[in-house]
């Protein structure tokens, strides 16, 4: 088992930098720098705000399936445990990983069992992925897509109709308590999310072409959270790439935009590393 993970690990770093070099292959590196030089900082720092905040709500998220359990953290023990999170999810890839540091750390000092610890993890995954699969089904109503990909809208529909009742099969005994709760923290994550990308947008000047460009934004999420790169490091630009080509704007702007996103991603995330202390010692 332990020899799967360096393997692990080499296929997800040699994934992210041969679809980055890809994407860097297709596209004018002048065009794109260039376009990274035109930030405007004001707008760069609503977007960091923006983002932090959906991260505040998603640990009070994760803080109502820990309650559901009967793990009793205040909201700050739970907000420091979240970037801790971050920090290993982004930084240490081919580890432990966030979540399971999670619940190495509260297995071990808080003395929750490990199977209830996983079960509101996944949980809590899984209905900020519903949430965001949501918005995603919306957003691509309203841009070009649909009219490239017509046979997908019926299917758009459906899935917007279904999701969230098959989201809630999944929340059984305990955690059925806390399904609206975690239902609207998990929405408004997501329209946080949403706000840090649209200032993220402005901050490069690209202010026509919002529903395509959110669409994106938000199917790149979706296939960052698959366990098959850096965090997400070279698929969102892929998607990105992909995506711009279809409906015939520059890739430069796309991918441009993806990366400012990872950076704020990591820049936040990074934070972490300095919250550790406190819940490694039982007494925090």
């Amino acid at each position: 088992m332990a020899a799967k993970k360096p393997l692990s690990l080499l296929f997800k770093i040699t994934l992210s930098l041969g679809a980055l070099l890809y994407v860097l292959s297709r596209i004018d590196p002048g065009e794109l720098f260039g376009k990274l030089r035109e930030i405007a900082p004001s707008f760069l720092l609503a977007a960091l705000v923006a983002f932090n905040l959906s991260k505040i709500v998603s640990s009070i998220r994760l803080n109502r399936f820990f309650k559901a359990i009967g793990l009793a953290l205040t909201e700050r023990e739970a907000l420091r445990l979240y970037y801790i999170g971050m920090f290993y999810n982004l930084f240490l890839p081919g580890g432990i990983g966030g979540d399971g540091y999670k619940i190495y750390l509260l297995n071990r000092h808080r003395e929750v069992d490990a199977k209830s610890l996983l079960a509101a993890t996944l949980l809590d995954r899984i209905s900020g992925l519903a949430a965001l699969l949501f918005f995603a089904g919306i957003f691509f109503l309203s841009s070009r897509f649909a009219d490239l990909f017509p046979w997908l809208v019926p299917l758009d529909y459906l899935g917007l109709v279904l999701v969230f009742p098959l989201i809630r099969l999944l929340y059984r005994g305990r955690f059925r308590r806390v399904f609206f709760s975690t239902l609207l923290l998990g929405a408004l994550t997501q329209i946080l999310q949403l706000v840090s990308a649209l200032f993220l947008a402005w901050s490069l000047g690209m202010e026509a072409d919002l529903p395509e460009l959110l669409t994106l934004f938000l199917l790149s999420s979706v296939a960052a959270v698959l366990p098959l790169s850096i965090g997400g490091v070279g698929i969102r630009e892929f998607v990105f790439l992909y995506g711009f080509g279809l409906i015939g704007l520059p890739a430069e702007e796309g991918v441009a935009f993806s990366m400012l996103f990872f950076l704020l991603t990591a820049f936040s995330s990074f934070l972490g590393i300095f919250l550790r202390h406190g819940l490694e010692n039982p007494r925090a």
